[in-house]
């Protein structure tokens, strides 16, 4: 029989008062401004009476378009979470120079750049590409949904829920202190007793399911799905990227998935497989963690590459030039992001032609990347360019990220490398892809298919003022970083003793404000949007004169998406369908299949992060009643048969009318 203290333990593990950072100022100021936001948004749903409409039609929903749109809510979420790191950190090396310790301590200081990094990575950029891919890609095969309804609305609160384990480190325990990659031994149980580490594991475990099972829910998609017409070389370019950005999702995730499992297994039960010592191999780890971390760049940057072509085509006024090399580019870059994973860690001493092999095919990936850029510009020339805000994040994009991969072939050269691996030159050069690519290209998207999310357009003052803030304030804040790491400064460093380095830092403190500045301009371009609305509302539900698929329904489109499955011709297929006086029937309506709404998506997934939550702390009871429950609840909606309902052909035909006499009104 087990005593008090026993069982104790056996509920709450390792967690404690202890737990709670009471001792950090910050954290607990953090802690205020979060709870008081949550009690003011708690009181605010209650009032105005959204509870029941908010999980009715949001929480429930398995419509694709929904499930899309809270994918981007969270990715802005999180954003302003990981750039108030990225502010903190920028912060602390501007002031912590010589005597002056800063204002962030050590061990402080390492749980924010790990945190940054993961956030960034998994919880702002996947959540963009995911929500982008969710919303666009049915609407432009011309399906009325996903291959796999639920599953998409369980994908999306699997990696909510890992999201949710990062945000509550922040408050009960710590995160980890590793770096975003987490390397053993550092990450193992002797370099990191604490929770952190364990944070880590369940969080990316938890958010990785998620983001799995969304690459094979897409791929059925694309594969299965798409419009009587619609064959392989007439799918849109965002498609092709979005296919083989879920086909890298499947083949690269699993292995994240068995070296995070591995490393929780050294640090539980002392399994050794990176324990150098014991008969294991820490090197074995960087391997694996990065044959997954190569092609998570290419997962982030090709469905942005598909953005650009479609914001490019349709502000030249032209079909998108060299259809044909874009897709068979796309498809070696797919290839090509399998062999070079180990450029980034041309220092562990694996030989001259080792070194000699990553660092040609590295170059070589270049190759199908420069063609795109030219591609872009050669739809450009004579083109009747419009500098609507997509076109201007574009060109921007065009410009910044030129600059980024011509630092990354020079990285790519194994003794350059080494005198420039682990230094600010290397940090410079992410962002330079990362944020002159997917940020930029996340934007460009936000900014074109919100009217056909929404209806309106978004504000364009306040969105060249995002704009120019974010262009100019990455210069600020990354150049001087290349000039840093040239002179051999090392990445990580959160105390400096040469004063003549502090210049460099303060302009790029300079440089992150803007930044913020551009995050304040985006949050005021969707309140400004929202406010004036009727004024922004566009009714033809193509306000930019689109040439895919997606513009051909009414924005935002209804539920079922097309009334009838569109027949598809050409590639440009709504241009097609525009230039040859394309009518809407006005007969023939039937009723359309729907699947119903359900709650099993979001319940499962809150057990799986309680399931974490408890592994984190060694809660072993919780753990394994959780587990138990999340069983049950899983069995339960298997044997749930009653999830279909019908929209009537009368409903159907409203609509339709409704959306017809407006197009004739504005016409």
């Amino acid at each position: 029989m087990l005593d008090h203290i026993d069982l104790t333990k056996l509920i709450f593990g390792r967690l404690t008062w202890d737990a709670i950072p009471f001792h950090e100022p910050i954290l607990l100021a953090t802690f205020a401004m979060v709870a008081l936001g949550g009690i003011a948004l708690v009181a605010a749903l209650t009032y105005f009476r959204v509870w029941g409409t908010l999980w009715r039609d949001w929480i429930t929903s398995i419509d694709h378009k929904k499930i899309g749109i809270m994918y981007m809510i969270l990715g802005l979420v999180m954003l302003l979470r990981g750039f108030a790191d990225a502010l903190m950190m920028r912060t602390q090396q501007a002031i912590a120079f010589g005597d002056n310790a800063g204002f962030l301590p050590p061990h402080h200081y390492d749980q924010i750049f790990t945190a940054h990094g993961v956030i960034m990575i998994f919880f702002v950029a996947m959540p963009f590409v995911t929500g982008l891919m969710n919303y666009v890609v049915p609407l432009q095969i011309g399906a009325r949904d996903v291959a796999f309804p639920f599953l998409n609305n369980f994908s999306f609160w699997m990696t909510t829920m890992g999201a949710v384990l990062v945000m509550a480190s922040l408050f009960v325990g710590e995160f980890a202190r590793t770096g975003w990659l987490a390397y053993p031994p550092l990450s193992g149980i002797v370099g990191s007793p604490d929770v952190g580490v364990d944070y880590y594991i369940w969080s990316l475990q938890i958010a990785g399911v998620g983001t799995l099972l969304s690459g094979v829910n897409l791929i059925a998609t694309i594969v299965k799905m798409r419009a009587p017409g619609m064959t392989w070389m007439k799918m849109p370019v965002f498609t092709w990227t979005a296919l083989c950005t879920n086909i890298l999702i499947v083949a690269a995730f699993p292995v994240l998935t068995a070296v995070l499992a591995m490393l929780s297994l050294d640090r539980v039960a002392g399994f050794n497989f990176f324990t150098t010592e014991l008969g294991g191999n820490a090197m074995m780890y960087v391997n694996l963690i990065w044959i997954w971390g190569h092609p998570e760049v290419y997962i982030l940057i090709l469905p942005l590459f598909g953005v650009f072509s479609e914001v490019v085509a349709t502000f030249s006024s032209k079909r998108l030039f060299g259809y044909a090399s874009m897709v068979y580019a796309t498809c070696v870059i797919m290839i090509l992001s399998y062999l070079v994973w180990l450029h980034h860690f041309f220092t562990m001493g694996s030989g001259a032609s080792v070194n000699s092999f990553f660092g040609i095919t590295t170059m070589i990936i270049s190759i199908p990347t420069g063609a795109k850029i030219f591609n872009w510009l050669f739809t450009m020339y004579r083109g009747r360019i419009r500098f609507e805000l997509p076109m201007l994040w574009t060109i921007g994009f065009m410009v910044t990220f030129t600059i980024g991969g011509m630092t990354g072939v020079l990285l790519a050269v194994p003794p350059a490398d080494f005198v420039l691996h682990n230094s600010l030159f290397l940090i410079a050069h992410f962002h330079n892809v990362i944020i002159g690519g997917v940020v930029f290209g996340v934007f460009a998207a936000i900014n074109y298919w919100y009217p056909k999310a929404f209806g309106y357009k978004l504000d364009a003052f306040w969105g060249k003022c995002s704009f120019w803030f974010w262009f100019v304030g990455f210069y600020l804040a990354f150049m001087p970083l290349y000039v840093l790491g040239l002179m051999g400064v090392t990445r990580r460093v959160n105390h400096f003793e040469d004063p003549s380095l502090q210049i460099w830092t303060i302009i790029a403190w300079f440089g992150a404000v803007s930044i913020a500045l551009g995050i304040g301009s985006l949050l005021m371009q969707f309140y400004v949007s929202f406010r004036n609305r009727h004024a922004l509302r566009d009714v033809t539900g193509d306000p930019w004169g689109g040439r895919t698929l997606e513009w051909s329904t009414s924005s935002p489109p209804p539920d079922y998406n097309f009334a009838f499955t569109p027949q598809v011709h050409e590639l440009d297929a709504w241009t097609d369908m525009k230039k040859h006086g394309y009518q809407r029937p006005t007969s023939g309506f039937t009723k359309i299949h729907m699947p119903k709404n359900t709650w099993a998506g979001f319940v499962i997934a809150a057990l799986s992060a309680l399931v974490g939550f408890g592994l984190i702390w060694q809660m072993w009871l919780v753990a394994a009643v959780g587990f138990v429950v999340m069983m049950i609840t899983i069995i339960v909606h298997t044997f749930n048969y009653k999830r279909d309902y019908y929209i009537p052909a009368e409903e159907v035909v409203r609509t339709e009318d409704a959306y017809t006499k407006l197009l004739s009104s504005h016409v």
